[in-house]
């Protein structure tokens, strides 16, 4: 049996020509309470991976937090994550203005999302959310699963916080769908470019434009078997995309 946290191993019964016993392994979900200052905060459900960079990713979305020096001290142990944090923050910004002058190839785009897709938990379950920061061109800075599309991206800005990297000259990119809730964490972030293999919602297109954040839809690979040739659906500010 594996060790993998993130999987564990049922029982099923298959139903085909024949019905019979089976085991395989399906994606691991715990709850992940964070404690801030003593005091329960919330307790959220996730994969149990990179727990510590969801926490952060996490605070940071919900404008707990700026930056890692927000925080005073930060421990997982089992389910329990408690943050201390140095000071209370003032409210945030709605809509953050994005301040970079990134472009990138197309190619960058496909090469970022491909990545994010070659995911062995994804082949094994199909259960699962990728999402991934990317830097010069399609090189990967941190590539994050989880059952949740939001946990994926929480844990993959959190990652970015705790290693201070400069979101400006990022891009972002994500199996989910970019509704307002995941395009504001994303400008809140300060990154500049976004892109997914699915769809983008009204609210989220409408809040793109405000914040200056370039979102990408249905970026799609050439099928032969299928039909279909590559493409790619820029919603806002394709300036950002040489193509």
């Amino acid at each position: 049996m594996s060790t993998d946290r993130s999987m564990e191993w049922v029982e099923y019964t298959k139903v085909n020509d024949d019905v019979v016993k089976a085991k395989e392994r399906v994606v691991t979900e715990f709850g992940l309470s964070i404690r801030i200052n003593g005091k329960h905060f919330t307790t959220n459900n996730i994969t149990p991976m990179m727990e510590k960079e969801y926490t952060v990713g996490y605070l940071f979305g919900q404008g707990i937090i700026d930056n890692m020096d927000d925080i005073e001290s930060l421990t997982v142990n089992g389910n329990i994550a408690e943050v201390t944090l140095s000071k209370n923050k003032n409210k945030i910004d709605q809509y953050p203005e994005i301040c970079s002058d990134l472009k990138v190839q197309k190619e960058d785009i496909f090469a970022g999302v491909r990545a994010i897709l070659k995911s062995r938990i994804y082949a094994e379950t199909e259960a699962i959310h990728s999402a991934g920061l990317f830097i010069q061109g399609s090189e990967p800075i941190c590539i994050a699963e989880d059952i949740g599309r939001h946990n994926a991206l929480d844990k993959i800005i959190g990652y970015a916080l705790i290693h201070k990297v400069d979101f400006s000259h990022t891009f972002a990119v994500s199996t989910g769908r970019m509704p307002s809730d995941m395009v504001l964490k994303i400008c809140r972030a300060g990154i500049p470019i976004v892109a997914t293999k699915t769809a983008a919602t009204n609210m989220g297109i409408e809040i793109g434009k405000k914040c200056g954040l370039t979102i990408i839809g249905f970026v799609r690979e050439s099928n032969l078997k299928a039909k279909t040739s590559a493409g790619m659906k820029i919603y806002t500010n394709p300036q950002r995309i040489f193509v």
